[in-house]
């Protein structure tokens, strides 16, 4: 049983689940980022691990190109593309685990709640010894099997002001860049979600369910290049590039790639959006699904980069994929 699962079984979470072997198959480490990506930069290629309760997104490549920042840090390379939040970096863990396969050695990092924010496995022994340096550096004073973590906060609800349309739908006509729509939303006390369901037509169109695995099929078929978004409070890990291998497996849709898994809960997903928004460059379209509670599950965009550019490929993609009927809408 994976250890996420085990936890939940038994009222506990990962990171806890972790600290009661600290000393056996677990070190506690300083958990900042500066502190834990360091580390990784020196071991060489690894497994890159981020996820939330319905995504898993997994890919293989070597950490460099680290920017630190207060609120903010990056890992930007061609195979791993990171934003990091560093204030819920809160526990941190170096991990042995003895397998079928033999040792597996991870990185693990979690939240206040004990939740797990991202990971890193490595993917031979060739760092074995780095590996024991690191036990040494990164090691904090605290070593107890007890962890003390935080209430789990909850998933904020979908939050509109239908009073603040008009104002909603002139300021997203005047966006010139992607990430200023959360500056925007903050500003008239709305969520990502609330705004959507209010915005309408042209901004955003109303999806079925089903259409974020139609999605995927869809991409597989055409060979149309994208990006992935999947992440938490803490981590969002960004994939570049196709989608060639889907494997469904009871409620998990899989995506099986060298260099790149997703594992997807097609269950989870009760809301799915196709939005566009303006930006310097043209329009910028993106998929993304949400579950029940309202929290954002992934985000898929088209590739843009000089020379590549994949997003007119993309934007006619999403325009095929099924809406929902008016009347579910109103």
């Amino acid at each position: 049983m994976r250890d996420r699962d085990f936890a939940d079984q038994n009222g506990l979470n990962e990171a806890e689940l972790l600290a009661a072997y600290s000393s056996i198959d677990a070190t506690r480490i300083e958990a900042h980022p500066d502190r834990i990506i360091g580390a990784a930069q020196l071991l060489g290629e690894v497994m890159a691990l981020t996820r939330n309760a319905s995504c898993v997104h997994e890919k293989i490549g070597v950490y460099d190109n680290y920017h630190s920042g207060g609120h903010a840090c990056m890992v930007l390379t061609p195979e791993i593309d990171l934003r990091i939040f560093p204030s819920h970096w809160r526990h941190g863990f170096l991990v042995e685990k003895e397998t079928d396969a033999g040792m597996r050695r991870s990185l693990q990092v979690f939240d206040a709640a004990g939740d797990a924010v991202h990971k890193i496995f490595l993917r031979n022994d060739e760092h074995e010894q780095t590996w024991e340096e690191l036990k040494s550096s990164l090691a904090v004073k605290d070593q107890s099997q007890v962890l003390k973590v935080e209430p789990r906060a909850p998933v904020e609800a979908a939050k509109s002001d239908p009073a603040k349309l008009s104002i909603l739908r002139k300021e997203w006509t005047r966006m010139t860049d992607t990430h200023q729509f959360m500056r925007l939303t903050s500003k008239l006390k709305m969520n990502r979600l609330g705004a959507y369901r209010i915005v309408g037509a042209p901004f955003v169109r109303a999806l079925r369910p089903e259409a974020i695995n139609q999605m995927l099929h869809k991409l597989q078929d055409s060979e149309t290049e994208v990006m992935v978004f999947v992440g938490n409070r803490g981590c969002i890990q960004i994939h570049n590039g196709l989608i060639d291998t889907l494997r469904p497996m009871g409620p998990w849709q899989n995506v099986m790639d060298p260099g790149f898994n997703l594992h997807l809960r097609l269950d989870h997903v009760a809301e799915v959006w196709a939005v566009e928004k303006p930006t310097q460059r043209g329009i910028a379209v993106s998929v993304e699904a949400f579950d029940n509670k309202g929290m954002l599950i992934l985000q898929v965009f088209g590739v843009g980069k000089e020379g590549n550019d994949h997003r007119p490929a993309w934007g006619k993609l999403v325009e095929t994929l099924d809406g929902l009927p008016e009347e579910v809408l109103s």
